[in-house]
Parts: structure tokens; C-alpha cells; sequence
């Protein structure tokens, strides 16, 4: 998928009712910021912060190969790849929160079908 269909994609769901807006960053950003997430993914600290084994949203447990690299602040809404920026998260939580603050992704803020997973993410919090 593009950055354009991406940007496409993130139009269409605010315009589905989100009343969020922001000005998507521009590509040279995003490139740059995902090559950084690429070095710091085969950081030692990376390392220890999936061994960890905690989704930084819903706090469930799981193996370091079922997390991922999430930034709070999204790289398409200006966010950069800092220690300070990224957590690990579960692949449901980083599909539901996609472009969103945790605020909004909390808030059920551009989310369709968030009501939906609320009986999953109550499943993994009792892990």
C-alpha cells in the first residue's frame, strides 16, 4: 500500500464520522522515521521490551513474535522514532489504534466495530 492510498484510506475514515483532522506528515518524514524504527527494531533495548512480553494498551501477555513496534504519537500525524515514542503492542491493539492518539483510540474515535472487540481486549487485560 502506497503513502497515498494510506492517506486515502485514513480521509475516508474521518470522513466517516471521526470529528479528528490533522494534516497527514509529509512522505520524506515518514520515510525517514520508518528507517529509524527498522535500525531501533535491532536494538538491544528493543529486544528487552519485547521479552518483556506486554501489550502497552490492553496489558495483555504475549511471545515477543506477537508484538509489535507502535508509535504513540503516529509517524502520519508527525511522531518520530524515539525510546520515548514507541511501546510494544499486541497486533489487535496496533490495528485498532492505527493513525490514532491513544486518547482517541480509547474514546472509540474513528474506530468502526471497536464495540465489537471490547469482549476480546476485557479477555486479555485478566492475563
Amino acid at each position: 500500500m502506497s503513502m497515498y492510498d494510506e492517506q486515502d484510506d485514513m480521509a475516508d475514515e474521518m470522513s466517516e464520522g471521526s470529528m479528528d483532522f490533522f494534516i497527514p506528515a509529509d512522505d520524506e518524514h515518514v520515510a525517514r522515521e520508518k528507517r529509524k524504527a527498522a535500525e531501533l527494531r535491532k536494538s538491544q533495548w528493543w529486544k528487552n521490551e519485547l521479552a518483556k512480553g506486554k501489550c502497552h494498551y490492553c496489558g495483555g501477555r504475549f511471545k515477543p513474535s506477537e508484538l509489535t513496534m507502535d508509535h504513540i504519537l503516529p509517524i502520519i500525524r508527525g511522531g518520530f522514532t524515539r525510546k520515548s515514542n514507541v511501546v510494544t503492542c499486541c497486533k489487535a491493539c496496533n490495528s485498532k489504534k492505527k493513525y490514532l492518539l491513544p486518547v482517541e483510540m480509547n474514546a472509540g474515535i474513528g474506530v468502526a466495530g471497536r464495540e465489537s472487540n471490547e469482549s476480546t481486549d476485557n479477555s486479555k487485560k485478566d492475563n
